[in-house]
């Protein structure tokens, strides 16, 4: 993947605020370059080459087109860096799985990370120009499906919605099983409703929308939260904190996330570097 063309998405551009042309043509060996870039931010790489062109005036994109922005990016990288990077999936943008609306969520969040400063904190505490990989990664993602990566970020927020088994007659259509893609929900002969393995369930709610007699119910709905995730030489999943959370939960973990990274974080240090066992288990215990 070129990385000053994956980098590029990191700026957090909207679509809304490109000003893309809609008649621009793009040449084959743009293209090519393009298509390496991960899907889900290939759209925004394209908008800001398709925007930078249109500046200049242009409107066929060829594969200098696409090289000048990654030049111009790089070297500006460090007016691009904002101290966090927040991502979220599509969700109630049209998403069929989506088993918790994070709207809400999300502009508390990105409220409490801009009141934090950390691009202040980075400034006064990193030697040298700031860059990307020193910014705090948060992503929230509306399913279990987790399209906006939460388990490589430093604090993954993960939507859920556990079910449980009412009291309304099942029918035996098997709908909750087909829809299970855990093999969690089961139907024995001689059972007249479902049962859940929740070691296999994931909380994605999929067995709930699929119930047509709503023997299947919602039981608790909230978030699952990971800590720790990242990239880079030294690659670490992030590992799940106990339990579902609320909303308000949600938000007082990552405002005592930042708080401990703030205390603790010299030189670029990340969030997930600085989270030892001790630490996590400090975090396990704030809700549980």
């Amino acid at each position: 993947i070129p990385t000053g063309l994956y980098m590029i998405v990191m700026t957090q551009y909207s679509n809304k605020n490109t000003g893309t042309g809609a008649n621009m043509k793009w040449r084959e060996d743009a293209e090519e370059a393009v298509k390496k870039v991960p899907f889900f931010v290939r759209k925004k790489v394209r908008a800001r080459v398709e925007k930078e062109a249109l500046d200049q005036g242009k409107t066929v994109i060829t594969l200098a087109e696409v090289n000048d922005t990654r030049t111009r990016f790089l070297s500006n990288m460090k007016n691009e860096v904002k101290g966090f990077q927040l991502d979220t999936c599509f969700g109630q943008g049209g998403c069929p799985n989506t088993c918790v609306s994070g709207d809400s969520l999300l502009e508390r969040l990105e409220k409490l990370l801009q009141q934090e400063d950390l691009l202040g904190f980075l400034k006064k505490t990193v030697k040298g120009d700031l860059k990307f990989h020193h910014e705090v990664r948060v992503s929230l993602a509306q399913c279990p499906n987790a399209c906006s990566q939460p388990q490589i970020k430093d604090i993954g927020i993960i939507g859920a919605q556990t079910p449980k088994v009412g009291q309304r007659e099942c029918s035996r259509c098997l709908a909750c099983i087909e829809a299970c893609k855990e093999n969690a929900v089961l139907l024995d002969d001689d059972s007249p409703s479902p049962s859940i393995d929740f070691k296999a369930c994931i909380s994605c709610g999929a067995c709930i929308r699929a119930c047509p007699t709503g023997t299947m119910e919602q039981d608790i709905k909230g978030y699952r939260v990971l800590l720790g995730g990242r990239l880079g030489r030294h690659p670490r999943l992030a590992r799940e904190l106990d339990g579902l959370f609320t909303e308000n939960q949600v938000v007082d973990l990552v405002r005592a996330c930042l708080s401990f990274y703030k205390q603790h974080s010299t030189d670029g240090k990340r969030f997930s570097v600085l989270l030892d066992d001790m630490a996590f288990d400090y975090f396990n215990s704030l809700f549980n």
